[in-house]
């Protein structure tokens, strides 16, 4: 896996830094929040499925919650805040089931609940250092009820991304957009360049 130390990562690493240069003279600051321990940031493949790509057909999902999985829904769903994550599917060795993202492209947060077959070939695939293959998560898009399911599919592949930075266990104040990614009332995609934030 790879990973990047972007601008916010860096910033993060300074503070630290300086935090603990100012610890070893003697001095500490008060009431400074610590960043989320557990953040980080890795680039993906990011693709999206939903109601008439999913296999099969609907929203079921491989992980639901009523069958005793760390998960958020029994079916795919969700409306991108981080307590009420979308649905993603990848490999659970990649990433474990339960496991909370967040995506800035899309400004919202995802939780792995389902399962993917290009993505756990991707993954298990034999990247060239002889390593796991490439990182590959699929965003639920839902498309349920759209006039056609060519517009679904259009959508999924109009947001789709070949390199993305996705955050892995974020902190819980990331900014969020919860518009549909893929209104059916009105067969339209979302456009990531709409939200002000």
């Amino acid at each position: 896996m790879q990973s990047r130390l972007n601008k916010r990562r860096a910033t993060t690493l300074a503070g630290g830094l300086t935090v603990l240069a100012l610890t070893g003279l003697g001095v500490t600051a008060a009431g400074a929040a610590p960043a989320h321990a557990d953040s980080s940031t890795q680039t993906f493949l990011v693709t999206l499925y939903g109601w008439p790509d999913n296999s099969p057909p609907g929203n079921a999902i491989a992980y639901p919650e009523n069958e005793g999985y760390p998960t958020d829904h029994d079916a795919a769903g969700g409306t991108g805040t981080y307590n009420d994550p979308i649905t993603f599917a990848t490999d659970q060795d990649e990433l474990p089931i339960g496991t909370i993202v967040y995506y800035p492209y899309l400004h919202r947060y995802f939780v792995m609940e389902d399962d993917c077959t290009e993505c756990d070939e991707d993954w298990t695939g034999s990247g060239p250092d002889g390593g796991p293959g490439l990182n590959h998560i699929d965003l639920w898009i839902n498309g349920e009820d759209a006039q056609d399911s060519d517009d679904v599919i259009n959508c999924e592949d109009n947001l789709t991304r070949n390199s993305a930075d996705v955050i892995i266990d974020p902190p819980s104040d990331e900014a969020v957009d919860t518009t549909p990614l893929f209104d059916s009332s009105s067969d339209t995609c979302y456009d990531p360049s709409s939200f002000s934030g």
